[in-house]
């Protein structure tokens, strides 16, 4: 069955960096685009960057330039480089398949349990 498992949150001042990441299996991951999202307390959760399965990549506009979202398919994962963290990115992030090899905003309804950002001085 489809799995999603996302690490590497944790606590951050404001202005430093973490690297995300989401083990997938039970798919074939090269051929998905994914995406990751994130929901921050008392809000809906929200796509923050997407790649298909050319790595062609989007993001959200209050992360571009800060964020770059790769994947390794031969390790069936996937990653987000987030750098010149905010206050504002304090959020569960998860990662997400879509139901094909492209960006159609059509996602699969399989989420992992999150990993925790949380940026504070």
């Amino acid at each position: 069955q489809v799995q999603l498992v996302e690490s590497g949150g944790g606590l951050v001042q404001p202005g430093g960096s973490l690297r995300l990441s989401c083990a997938a299996s039970g798919f074939s991951f090269s051929t998905y685009a994914m995406g990751w999202f994130r929901q921050a307390p008392g809000k809906q959760r929200e796509l923050v960057a997407g790649i298909n399965r050319d790595s062609m990549t989007n993001y959200a506009d209050a992360v571009k330039g800060r964020f770059t979202i790769s994947r390794d398919n031969a390790k069936n994962t996937m990653y987000l480089q987030m750098n010149s963290l905010k206050p504002e990115d304090t959020a569960v992030y998860y990662c997400r398949r879509e139901s094909g090899g492209y960006l159609l905003g059509k996602w699969d309804d399989y989420w992992g349990q999150g990993t925790q950002v949380t940026v504070s001085s």
